[in-house]
């Protein structure tokens, strides 16, 4: 059996890694190469939003299984937002449709806990399931990047429900992981920010408004992410479909920054002044950690990574 894997970013080459480790035939896909790709792993040149190439790919190396994780992420998308919703959604869609015309086993698709940051404001003190309830107007994505999440997550329901494609869809929670010295993600500015000035031994002011966050926040390492998406793969029986990734536990700003301290203790930060926001400038902060027992219960997967394991590891 093959797996395709689109995206040949930080989840993607972790995932490709973990497959080709148990002798599975890999195939990575992105429209440019890594710098280097764990042994074992194939590499084909691809724009997500191209059909004709995808569906060469599938059909040249007899893929049975896709794990989609080809995304632009929030601050790309800011700035170039048409380019965004193309990859975002066309791409998702571009990959469920290959993945029907080929009559694949299974399609995983990554999405983002981001989706259902804006029932933060009406939720309880609960932890936050899958199935949330969202008002279509007044509870609307607080970001192009969560709407785009949200789209790929009903296009993946409909491939299920209308064309018996074997969808699960996973949500990240905010990743952690990655080269420090070119992050993408909010996250991995952040402790981008606070390790440079934890090694160079300077003070930092974080004044950053989409770097800063009341409350608390829930962060999941980026290698588990790679370990629920061969999960995700491997899972006999997925129901839900849609299923949280995350450890189940939330942070506030100054825990984060006290995790960074293990690793730099002179670390000398000043926090931005209390916003009333949630994280990454999102309206509402986050009122629990997110529910974690349908990904245990029908995908067999917990995060094995806390916070302080996360910062330490990924710390240059």
């Amino acid at each position: 059996m093959t797996v395709l894997i689109t995206g040949a970013g930080l989840i993607g080459q972790l995932t490709a890694a973990l497959l080709a480790a148990r002798g599975e035939r890999v195939v990575l896909s992105d429209i440019r190469a890594p710098k280097a790709m764990a042994p074992g792993v194939t590499f084909e040149l691809a724009d997500v939003t191209d059909a004709a190439r995808i569906g060469t790919i599938v059909h040249a190396h007899h893929v049975r299984k896709i794990v989609h994780t080809a995304a632009m992420l929030s601050t790309g998308i800011r700035q170039d937002p048409v380019r965004g919703i193309t990859v975002n959604i066309v791409g998702t869609a571009v990959v469920l449709e290959a993945a029907r015309q080929h009559k694949l086993d299974r399609a995983v698709i990554a999405s983002s806990t981001t989706v259902g940051y804006a029932s933060f404001g009406v939720h309880g003190a609960s932890p936050i399931e899958e199935d949330v309830s969202l008002a279509v107007i007044s509870e609307r994505p607080a970001s192009i990047y969560a709407m785009t999440k949200l789209a790929d997550e009903h296009l993946a329901l409909l491939y299920n429900d209308l064309y018996g494609l074997d969808t699960v869809v996973l949500r990240y929670g905010a990743v952690l992981g990655g080269d420090l010295n070119a992050p993408t993600s909010v996250p991995g500015r952040l402790l981008a920010a606070l390790d440079d000035a934890g090694r160079r031994g300077v003070a930092i002011t974080l004044d950053d408004p989409f770097l800063g966050w009341d409350g608390r926040e829930e962060f999941v390492d980026a290698r588990d992410c790679a370990a629920a998406n061969i999960a995700a793969l491997d899972a006999p029986h997925p129901q839900q479909r849609v299923y949280n990734i995350a450890p189940g536990t939330w942070h506030t700003m100054t825990e984060f920054v006290e995790a960074v301290r293990l690793v730099h203790p002179s670390l000398d930060v000043t926090l931005p002044p209390p916003t009333g926001k949630g994280f990454a400038g999102f309206p509402h902060m986050r009122p629990a950690p997110s529910c974690t027992e349908a990904a245990a219960r029908e995908l067999g997967f917990r995060c094995r990574y806390d916070l302080a394991d996360s910062i330490r590891y990924w710390s240059r």
